[in-house]
């Protein structure tokens, strides 16, 4: 018998629970930056520098994050079911956790890009990527982040994703940043879908569950109910 597909889309409540906030959290402001400064093509394109510095601090703090419980339970699942992860969090928690099928719609924090070819993507090997650093091509390396304004290439992949799934997990996100919340509307109208959060999310119909708790007890919570199943 064919194991069932779950997809869960995963968003910035999940890595939060890791000490992994997000300008959401603070009225526009990230670390006390304005998304203006750092997080787009203009800000790139005015001091690459003040970017470079900013996303060396994200760096830094995603190698001392650890996964939290949403995290391992996320993983756990891939126990009995195909599992496939698409994330809107550009940390690495989901696969140091053991999430073995993981898609960035957002980037990589640990990953540079090319300034000159945006396929070549090259691994970084420690916290810091400084103006002067350069990929095979010879041009300046940027960090491998879709910054706002930009498009969001991995959309029509994440969205066969969602199209093909027996259930959709969305854990950890108000369903509020497009492209990527739009990708639940993929989701085959007779299949189950399961929002994890402690607010009300606007999603409704008789396929729709919700969990109202925060994603390191509503995501164990349904992997245990889940696994349970399969087992008896």
């Amino acid at each position: 018998m064919a194991r069932q597909r779950i997809v869960v889309l995963s968003g910035a409540g999940v890595s939060a629970e890791s000490g992994l906030g997000t300008f959401r959290d603070s009225g526009g402001l990230w670390e006390q930056h304005r998304i203006e400064d750092v997080a787009t093509p203009e800000a790139w394109a005015t001091d690459p520098e003040h970017v470079l510095r900013f996303y060396d601090m994200r760096r830094e703090q995603t190698l001392k994050a650890v996964p939290n419980a949403a995290h391992r339970a996320i993983a756990a699942l891939e126990q009995a079911f195909e599992v496939d992860v698409v994330t809107q969090n550009i940390d690495d928690l989901h696969e140091r956790a053991g999430s073995s099928r993981v898609m960035h719609l957002h980037g990589e924090i640990l990953k540079a890009r090319s300034t000159k070819d945006p396929d070549l993507i090259v691994p970084l090997n420690g916290p810091s990527l400084r103006w002067g650093d350069r990929c095979p091509l010879g041009s300046q390396l940027r960090p491998h982040i879709v910054w706002f304004g930009e498009a969001v290439p991995l959309i029509p992949e994440a969205a066969a994703l969602v199209a093909g799934a027996d259930r959709l997990v969305v854990v950890g996100t108000s369903l509020q940043v497009y492209p990527a919340a739009g990708l639940v509307h993929y989701l085959p109208q007779e299949r189950s879908l399961w929002v994890i959060d402690p607010h009300p999310v606007p999603l409704q119909g008789p396929h729709v569950h919700t969990i109202r708790s925060k994603a390191s007890e509503g995501m164990p919570r349904l992997a245990s109910a889940w696994l349970q199943e399969v087992s008896a």
